[in-house]
């Protein structure tokens, strides 16, 4: 495919895509792809070149030429779409997850007074789930679920960190990075 394969759209891949921009529930990216693809189009008798599509837009003269191939490659809802962000997938799901999460909120082992990153890092191993798992894997599962817990929740200041749902009952107990600088006040 050349450099200069140029695109007409349909009636009705104009339409929609117009709408889309009408509309404006999409974001950013994907209303100026709808406006190069738009700009580009050769059915209306317009003959843009790149760069006038480009400085229309506010991009590069490659995303112009991008977007185009994409649609002649697979359609405007293949040039509209992001096709995916490169990098491994996660290693541990939402299972994992939740067995660190359901081990941290029970009573620790005998002779530990309470869980540690390392303790609970070491026990997953032990309980089979994955080959290894760092207590900086640990770590960060335990800080989004307190960060979670921070936005769904209300704390109380009591002299025990009692976690409570919405509807008052206690759902556990809360860690420092939920208390609030003054006591008696929520942060944010």
């Amino acid at each position: 495919m050349g450099k200069h394969t140029h695109i007409e759209l349909t009636s009705e891949e104009r339409t929609e895509l117009e709408k889309l921009i009408r509309t404006g529930n999409a974001p950013a990216r994907t209303h100026t792809r709808a406006r190069i693809l738009l700009l580009s189009d050769r059915s209306q008798g317009q003959q843009r070149t790149d760069q006038d599509v480009a400085d229309a837009v506010v991009c590069r003269k490659g995303t112009v030429i991008n977007v185009r191939r994409r649609f002649l490659s697979g359609g405007w809802q293949a040039a509209l779409d992001d096709k995916g962000w490169p990098g491994a997938p996660p290693t541990f799901t939402g299972d994992v997850e939740a067995k660190v999460t359901m081990l941290a909120g029970s009573d620790p082992p005998a002779g530990a007074a309470r869980w540690t990153v390392r303790l609970l890092a070491d026990t997953m191993v032990e309980l089979g789930d994955g080959d290894s798992i760092s207590h900086g894997t640990v770590g960060e599962l335990q800080k989004k679920r307190n960060q979670t817990l921070a936005g769904n929740v209300l704390v109380h200041w009591h002299a025990v960190w009692d976690v409570c749902g919405q509807d008052g009952g206690r759902v556990g107990r809360g860690s420092a990075t939920l208390r609030p600088a003054t006591p008696g006040h929520l942060p944010g």
